[in-house]
């Protein structure tokens, strides 16, 4: 009989951390394309749709350092007489262990430890298992968020497990209903995202898995080609699997980071398979309207291997095969008004011929999909997607886990504007789900107005949209009023209206958090003058705030006021001033400076920078300036430490 339990498990864990409290008014990290090399004309148009310029209303989570402790993870475990399914309730909703358990073979990375690191759209991610992306390209906003987990119950009483939530950048919901009938192969995943609004919205999703790489794990999919981005060349079209003098399914060759994204799109079904050399591994397979597959290797460079440690703390590795709802990750496709898009993936283990495995490519393709359709037929995927649809508006059995308060809040909205409710029998909104980040938005709703609020304390979270931009323009004026419109309408695209209300919102009393708000968006129109003057405003209203300071360093430092910023670090406590993000700006100042023997004392410490950004060169950039100031010839290469690059 399959089952459903709660339990815990004891992970090395270093906490994700506070928020951020300073909006994000510009998105971090942003790997869209401008020119890739492809002739066609649809994945082309799908690649200039959808964009996202900032991942409000959410708050960056950059608050977590490199120190871990053991910590007891909520888990719900799903199993029958085949697999046993462990999920990170509140990272997430993570798939963090899939075990076949006639073989005791765990099928996906199972990290050893959780360290946040600054991956995500928000920032914090972490390694390992299966996570379920929805909103744009990037790590979910929810990565490191509770999700609401309840129990249904299949026709024939068997449990599921189904997690929800409301994802505000786009407003759209999402649910994916997991189950294990007994007997069954595989862990089958049915997911539906809705949406609730009454026009078109941009759907993303990739399903990101990781598992362990090896010389000899082989990733196969059923394609001749692949859409290859490689960090300094952009998209291009690439054969499969014979690539640059190499054999790229073999993920562990690769010299660099790099995506390849599989052209599944003529073959019978989408999966992606990788085996080891006894020709076993994970497959996934899924129903047509997941049609991607990717596989993500981070490189046998100096770089990548960091980043492997920086990750998992030892020298595991691994790689991520991938499932998306559009050919490449830099597509989006249209989910129309009020309307929902459902599909079933199932993870199970395959046991391909050896020599068929990691023989011709077509042979590979031919054995592992007959294996695909062995232990995860077209029939049962047909029929779990039907039965998902079934019981989509079946009540919970019982409640498991609590998510966020944010649909609730939106249902709360909805009900007082006479709009079309956003629960349902199956995903309950409820009004118990709220909390204190909901609680002024509650009351601008009832009343009309924002509560009164402590202008030396941050505000605690953020709306946009329309329906809020409406009801925060008729509150009555306040500090906090304004200050909020102006996020709002900045989000809309309203760059001069938000300028103008976070002008107001310092009249009327002058905040750190209008101060700096005006100095972003000076500095994202170019006015350097004017962002110094605000930030220094801000900073002498809330000095001791890291990430205030953070900014201000980098607007000074961009103003050429180097001395300045030197000075700032100087009044700084310890805490912050040892901070491997301050140490490296730090440096940044002294090269500008002309203070050589301060950037080289700074360098030849033990910097770690806990946030650094996949991508992020920064640390090889200084190590090169520096030396080039000093005239060092031949310069010494990047030592170990500070060398992420990924190409």
């Amino acid at each position: 009989m399959s089952s459903l339990q709660l339990q815990s498990i004891r992970v090395p864990t270093a906490a994700v951390g506070p928020d951020n409290p300073l909006p994000p008014l510009v998105k971090a990290g942003d790997t869209y394309i401008d020119d890739p090399k492809i002739d066609d004309p649809d994945l082309l148009a799908r690649v200039r749709y959808g964009h996202l310029s900032t991942t409000l209303p959410y708050l960056m989570q950059d608050g977590y350092i490199r120190e871990r402790s053991e910590q007891d993870l909520p888990v719900a475990v799903l199993e029958n007489d085949v697999l046993r399914a462990t999920f990170l309730l509140g990272l997430g909703g993570r798939l963090w262990s899939l075990i076949h358990k006639p073989t005791g073979r765990e099928l996906l990375f199972r990290n050893s430890i959780i360290q946040p690191t600054n991956l995500a759209l928000r920032g914090a991610w972490f390694a390992g298992g299966v996570e379920w992306n929805l909103g744009t390209k990037g790590h979910t906003t929810l990565t490191c968020e509770p999700l609401h987990a309840v129990e249904v119950r299949a026709d024939d009483g068997s449990p599921v497990l189904r997690l929800y939530e409301y994802e505000r950048t786009r407003e759209l919901v999402y649910s994916i209903d997991f189950s294990l009938p007994d007997g069954s192969d595989v862990l089958l995943a049915a997911v539906r995202v809705t949406n609730p609004t009454p026009a078109p919205v941009p759907l993303y999703w990739w399903t990101n898995i990781a598992v362990p790489e090896s010389a000899d794990v082989r990733v196969i999919a059923p394609a001749t080609q692949a859409f290859h981005y490689g960090y300094p060349s952009g998209l291009h079209v690439v054969p499969v699997p014979e690539h640059d003098g190499r054999d790229l399914s073999y993920g562990a060759t690769s010299p660099h980071a790099g995506d390849w994204f599989f052209d599944c799109r003529t073959a019978s079904r989408p999966w992606i398979a990788a085996l080891d050399d006894h020709g076993c591994g994970l497959v996934h397979v899924s129903t047509r309207r997941l049609i991607g597959r990717k596989l993500f290797v981070w490189g046998d460079g100096v770089g990548g291997r960091n980043w492997q440690r920086f990750l998992c703390g030892t020298d595991e590795r691994y790689l991520e095969i991938q499932g998306g709802a559009a050919t490449t990750q830099f597509e989006h496709e249209q989910l129309g008004p009020r309307s929902a898009t459902t599909w079933v993936e199932a993870f199970g283990l395959a046991d391909v011929d050896p020599s068929l495995a990691h023989g011709a490519w077509s042979d590979a393709v031919d054995a592992t999909n007959s294996v695909a359709d062995r232990v995860a037929p077209t029939a049962l995927l047909e029929a779990e997607l039907l039965a998902s649809a079934a019981r989509a508006d079946r009540a919970p059995h019982r409640m498991l886990h609590r998510g966020s308060g944010w649909g609730a809040l939106e249902e709360h909205r909805r009900s007082r504007s006479g709009e079309p409710p956003l629960t349902t029998p199956g995903i309950p909104f409820t009004p118990d789900q709220l909390d204190a980040e909901q609680s002024p938005w509650v009351a601008l709703v009832d009343s009309g107005r924002l509560p009164a609020a402590d202008p030396a304390d941050s505000p605690r979270s953020y709306v946009v949209g329309a329906s809020w931009v409406e009801r925060l323009e008729q509150a009555p004026d306040g500090w906090e009023t304004w200050l909020h419109r102006g996020i709002a309408r900045w989000h809309a695209s309203d760059a001069e209206g938000a300028y103008a209300a976070m002008l107001h919102s310092v009249r009327a009393l002058p905040t750190a958090w209008a101060h700096r708000n005006l100095g972003t968006m000076d500095r994202a129109a170019g006015r350097s003058a004017a962002a110094v003057e605000h930030y220094r405003s801000a900073i002498a209203l809330k000095p001791g705030l890291r990430p205030l300071v953070i900014e201000a360093l980098i607007v000074l430092l961009e103003a050429g006021l180097a001395d300045e910023a030197l000075a700032l670090i100087g009044q700084l406590s310890d805490e912050h001033r040892t901070s491997g993000r301050i140490r490296m700006i730090e440096i940044r100042a002294a090269l500008a400076a002309g203070d050589l023997d301060r950037a080289g004392a700074l360098l030849d410490t033990d910097l770690v920078v806990a946030d650094l950004r996949e991508g992020e060169e920064s640390l090889s950039a200084l190590w090169a300036d520096y030396h080039a100031q000093r005239g060092t010839n031949p310069m010494p290469a990047v030592p170990p430490h500070l060398d992420f690059e990924m190409s």
